[in-house]
C-alpha cells in the first residue's frame, strides 16, 4: 500500500501526511459546498435527474482512468471476478444509490437542508464502522470516549447552525439581484425571476420547497446518507485487498455509468433530455464531473486509505459551516450567532475525534513495538536453564 501511494508523496513533496490529509478534506468540503448550488442550478434548468449523473460519471471516468492506468500500472493487482463484483457493489452503493437519492431529495427540498442532513453521515459511518469492526472503539479508554464525544459534537454543531439563528453577527439586507456580479450569478442559477426583482436565495428556496414533497425529499436524503456512509465504510476493506486507489475509483465510476445507463434506458425516453441547450447546463455538468466526482473521489478515497472512513466522515459538518460562510460573504446573507456557536462545536468535535485517533495510533504503535521487542529476544533469554540462576547476581543490583 505504501508503494501505491509513492506517486502522491512525490507530488506533495515534503509536506507531512497529516497536513496533507487535513488540507485535502478542507478543500473537499469547499468543492462539495459548491456542488450543492450547482446541482440545484441543474435541476432548476430542467436537466434530467438521470442524464445528469450519467454525464457526471462519464467525465469523472475520462478524467481518472488515464492517471489510474499510468500511475498504478506496477501496483495494480489483476482484475478478478471477485474484485469486479466488489467494484460493482461499491458503484451501486456509492454512485447509483448515493447520487440518485441525493438528486431526488434535492429536487424536493433545498441545498441548505441537503447539506444539513448530510451531517448525519459521521454518526452513521461511525456506527457502521464500529459494527463491522473496521473502526475500533474502546469505551474503556480515553481515545474511544474522545471519538464518541467528538462525533456527537460535530453533528450537534452543524445542527445548531441549521436550526438556531439567534441575533445577527454581521451581514446586511439582500441587494437587488442585478447590482453585483455575485447576485447576478445567483439569479441565473437559482431563480427564474426578472433581473430587477429583489429576492434572497433563501426566500426563493423556501417558495420552491413549498411546491415539492418535502417529506418525501427527506426520505430520499436519508437514503442518500445511508448509501454514502455504507460506501465510505465498504471502501476500507476493498482498499486493503486492492491497494490501487485511483483504479478502484475508476472501476467504481465505470460500473456506476453502466448502472445509470441501464436505468435511464427504461426511465428516460426523451432524446432531447440528453442534449445541452446552453452554457450554464454544460457548466453544471462539467463542475459535477470534474470537481464533485473526478477530483473529489480521488481525494476522498486517498483520505479513507490513510485516515479511515470515520476521519473522512467527521469532516462532513464542516461543509455546513462553509455553506453558511459562503452565503454570508458571497451572497450578502446575514450570519447569525447560531453559526458562531455551531462553528465552535464543530471545531471542538473535530479536535476530539482527531485527538482520539492520534492517541489510538500512538497506543497501537507502542503495543506493536513491545510485541516486536519481545519476539526479538535471544533464545537463551526466553528459556531458563536449570543450571542458571533465576535471579541476577547481587553485584548487578544497585
Amino acid at each position: 500500500m505504501a508503494e501505491s501511494g509513492s506517486w502522491t508523496t512525490r507530488v506533495c513533496g515534503a509536506v507531512p501526511e497529516k497536513a496533507q490529509l487535513h488540507l485535502a478534506m478542507l478543500a473537499l468540503q469547499f468543492g462539495y459546498a459548491g456542488f450543492h448550488v450547482v446541482s440545484r442550478a441543474a435541476l432548476n434548468m430542467g436537466i434530467s435527474k438521470l442524464v445528469f449523473p450519467v454525464y457526471r460519471n462519464i467525465i469523472a471516468l475520462l478524467l481518472l482512468s488515464p492517471f489510474a492506468y499510468f500511475l498504478e500500472k506496477k501496483d495494480r493487482p489483476p482484475l478478478t471476478l471477485s474484485f469486479a463484483i466488489q467494484f460493482f457493489f461499491l458503484a451501486l452503493c456509492g454512485i447509483t444509490a448515493n447520487q440518485g437519492f441525493y438528486l431526488l431529495g434535492l429536487d424536493n427540498t433545498s441545498p441548505t437542508f441537503a447539506s444539513a442532513i448530510q451531517n448525519s453521515v459521521p454518526a452513521i459511518t461511525f456506527v457502521m464502522a464500529a459494527a463491522l469492526r473496521i473502526e475500533k472503539v474502546r469505551i474503556d479508554r480515553r481515545d474511544g470516549i474522545a471519538k464518541i464525544i467528538g462525533t456527537l459534537a460535530c453533528v450537534g454543531g452543524a445542527s445548531v447552525i441549521t436550526l438556531y439563528q439567534g441575533p445577527t453577527i454581521f451581514g446586511g439586507p439582500t441587494k437587488p439581484l442585478h447590482q453585483t456580479q455575485w447576485s447576478s450569478v445567483v439569479q441565473s442559477i437559482t431563480t427564474t425571476v426578472t433581473p430587477t426583482t429583489t429576492v434572497s436565495t433563501q426566500e426563493w428556496m423556501m417558495v420552491r420547497g413549498d411546491m415539492k414533497n418535502w417529506a418525501l425529499g427527506c426520505v430520499y436524503l436519508i437514503c442518500h446518507c445511508l448509501s454514502w456512509s455504507g460506501w465510505l465504510v465498504l471502501q476500507a476493506p476493498v482498499l486493503k485487498k486492492y491497494p490501487a486507489r485511483l483504479s478502484v475509483t475508476s472501476y467504481t465510476c465505470f460500473f456506476g455509468v453502466i448502472q445509470f445507463l441501464i436505468i435511464a434506458a427504461f426511465m428516460e425516453r426523451d432524446s432531447d433530455a440528453w442534449m445541452f441547450h446552453n452554457l450554464p447546463e454544460l457548466f453544471t455538468i462539467l463542475y459535477a464531473g470534474i470537481v464533485a466526482s473526478g477530483i473529489a473521489f480521488a481525494v476522498q478515497i486517498w483520505c479513507i486509505d490513510r485516515g479511515g472512513p470515520v476521519f473522512v466522515a467527521v469532516y462532513q459538518p464542516v461543509q455546513t459551516l462553509v455553506v453558511a460562510i459562503m452565503a454570508s460573504v458571497a451572497l450578502g446573507e446575514e450570519f447569525y450567532l447560531g453559526g458562531v456557536i455551531g462553528a465552535v462545536l464543530i471545531i471542538i468535535g473535530l479536535y476530539f475525534v482527531l485527538w482520539g485517533k492520534s492517541q489510538e495510533a500512538k497506543f497501537a504503535k507502542e503495543t506493536s513495538s513491545i510485541l516486536a521487542s519481545s519476539n526479538n529476544r535471544p533464545t537463551s533469554a526466553k528459556s531458563a536453564s536449570l543450571t542458571q540462576p533465576l535471579l541476577p547476581p547481587v553485584t548487578e543490583t544497585v
